[in-house]
């Protein structure tokens, strides 16, 4: 690599970091837009919860097919042009969304919507050739409170703007800013080389002649620690699926809580959680410094902590108001620590001009399994009720994944270790044809 490198990657991180970060806040509040939104949104349409669970699920299902698409895209070409047609995308489905006069329409539009969700592997991409190994997960921990802060401008959206004006002008906002993005990120947001960051191609010149083949992709799945992270996915995004979509309807329709204090518990909750993802990146960092176990160890430590203290707080007293408070509120610190530590991990074994199909592998798998669990969700709740429902999924798939974590400490000091060794060997031969 150039010695003018260190300083174009300087350049254009903080640009870059800073707006992604807008992007995925922004795109999340979209998102999550639904889940305060729920309940007007079944009295527009006179549906139940089932079918509102299917809403949810058949935009997780065509986010999971677009996965492999993006991330083919995202490691052939230039990644910032594709999240500006991303970001454009989003906008556009979510006017089409907004405009829907049935539930049949605001089905299929609501679906169209995943289109843009299977974007974010490129995010991760490119911050990971601007940042090197030891400091991912701080990176990836700061840009995921976009999805936390997201509920927070999604409640701000739904209480005024949809409070106001109805559900439809809150997504047409949504939509709105979806577009304006797109602008930002296809003129501001420069590409850098794949693997300008990764120590061991410090000096390498021409990094560009490393690049995507298909070949380098199916070796993935010789690496035992990746295919327990692929797994361990699958069950991981089960609960967030769930609390994302029902939670407000659980505390209004369960616990009794008026429309203020929803919003005071989710807002004071969701400021927690944010809180967590960047905790967890930080601790991640700084085990990893002392063991390759190091971000495995915390991510196994946040789902199991998350389910005890979750399966507590759901068993406290509908009139305890603040027992529930403080005890959800001790669960969403623990929540988030993991997600930050999967990511980087997956980086850690992965040849960098593969890491955005790597990781849409890895979202295509968690989204083909927790598609499913909005509407799995709603039956339990037809049938039961909505804190049985949440609390059965939660508490099983954090379970699960504890488990699997367990099994990938024991394999990844190895696949780290063989992808250095891969790096290193890679810039010998640069140097030796040189």
């Amino acid at each position: 690599m150039s010695s003018e490198n260190p300083e174009r990657l300087r350049r254009g991180a903080h640009y870059a970091f800073g707006s992604l970060l807008v992007f995925m806040l922004l795109h999340q509040s979209d998102r999550l837009l639904i889940g305060p939104l729920t309940q007007n949104i079944i009295d527009t349409f006179k549906i139940s919860y089932t079918q509102m669970g299917m809403v949810d699920t058949v935009a997780l299902v065509v986010g999971a097919l677009c996965y492999p698409i993006w991330g083919w895209l995202l490691d052939r070409f230039a990644r910032p042009r594709f999240l500006a047609l991303a970001s454009l995308i989003w906008g556009a489905t979510t006017w089409l969304n907004a405009i829907a006069a049935t539930y049949p329409i605001f089905l299929l539009t609501r679906a169209s919507t995943g289109i843009a969700a299977s974007s974010y592997p490129g995010i991760y991409s490119l911050l990971s050739d601007y940042y090197p190994p030891k400091k991912r997960g701080k990176v990836y921990g700061a840009i995921q409170v976009a999805q936390p802060l997201g509920y927070i401008v999604a409640l701000v959206i739904a209480g005024f703007i949809g409070g106001a004006y109805g559900w439809r002008s809150a997504f047409f906002l949504t939509g709105s800013l979806g577009i304006v993005m797109s602008t930002f990120i296809f003129f501001g947001v420069k590409d850098v080389p794949r693997g300008a960051s990764e120590p061991e191609l410090r000096d390498v010149k021409d990094l560009e002649r490393f690049k995507f083949e298909w070949k380098t992709v199916g070796g993935i799945f010789k690496r035992k620690s990746l295919v327990l992270l692929l797994i361990q996915g699958f069950f991981g995004v089960f609960p967030w699926q769930v609390i994302t979509y029902f939670f407000f309807t659980y505390l209004a329709k369960e616990r009794g809580y008026s429309d203020a204090e929803v919003n005071l518990t989710m807002g004071i909750v969701i400021i927690i959680l944010a809180a967590g993802y960047p905790i967890g990146g930080i601790l991640g960092d700084w085990l990893f410094k002392k063991t390759p176990k190091g971000r495995v160890i915390v991510g196994a430590g946040g789902v199991g902590m998350g389910a005890i203290l979750l399966w507590i707080t759901l068993h406290i007293p509908t009139a305890n108001h603040l027992g529930f408070a403080i005890m959800l509120g001790a669960a969403a610190i623990f929540i988030p620590l993991a997600s930050p530590n999967v990511l980087s991990s997956f980086y850690d074994v992965t040849e960098p001009e593969i890491r955005a199909t790597t990781n849409a592998i890895q979202n295509f798998i968690e989204n083909a399994g927790s598609a499913l669990a909005p509407l799995i969700a709603g039956i339990i709740a037809d049938r039961s009720s909505l804190g049985t429902s949440i609390l059965a999924i939660c508490t099983v798939a954090w379970a699960i994944c504890f488990i699997f974590f367990i099994f990938v400490a024991k394999f990844i000091p190895k696949d780290i270790a063989a992808l250095k060794a891969k790096l290193g060997e890679r810039a010998r031969t640069v140097e030796g044809i040189a």
